[in-house]
């Protein structure tokens, strides 16, 4: 009886003793988590500012270019007034109406090309976010408990 009762005895103080370890230990690991979770939130605030700066670059680039397809579209128009000659101007030879005809065909060309590249950029960086936003959703899901999932 007493090597049994010395038994649970020394048995129950080691369950004692391991409980405040195991709190310990438990604060500790909620404390890391508590800080990665932390971290976490400020990559993930970092990255969206970085996705929102692109983007409104990206908006100021699209502005820009619609004003600069604007002016070529006005002198696009007079060029063809004065190739047809609807306008009074006899100064210029057709050949250089001509050459700055198909140079304004050229630079148009070319910002439609980069007018669909920054759209491209702009769906992609749409598409980064909605990623983020479903990312951090899972993350909120996977936190729950065990019973709710």
């Amino acid at each position: 009886r007493k090597q049994a009762t010395e038994y649970s005895t020394s048995s129950s103080d080691d369950e004692f003793e391991s409980k405040p370890s195991l709190t310990h230990k438990a604060k500790r690991t909620l404390r890391r988590r508590r800080k990665l979770e932390k971290e976490t939130k400020q990559l993930i605030k970092q990255e969206e500012l970085k996705r929102l700066h692109k983007a409104q670059a990206v908006q100021r680039q699209l502005e820009e270019l619609e004003e600069r397809q604007r002016a070529l579209e006005i002198f696009g128009v007079k060029l063809e007034r004065e190739l047809r000659g609807e306008s009074d101007s006899g100064a210029k030879d057709e050949t250089q109406m001509l050459h700055e005809w198909f140079e304004l065909v050229l630079e148009r060309n070319k910002l439609m090309r980069y007018e669909s590249e920054l759209l491209i950029i702009a769906q992609e960086l749409e598409l980064e976010d909605h990623q983020s936003r479903l990312e951090q959703k899972l993350r909120e899901k996977m936190a729950t408990d065990g019973k709710s999932k």
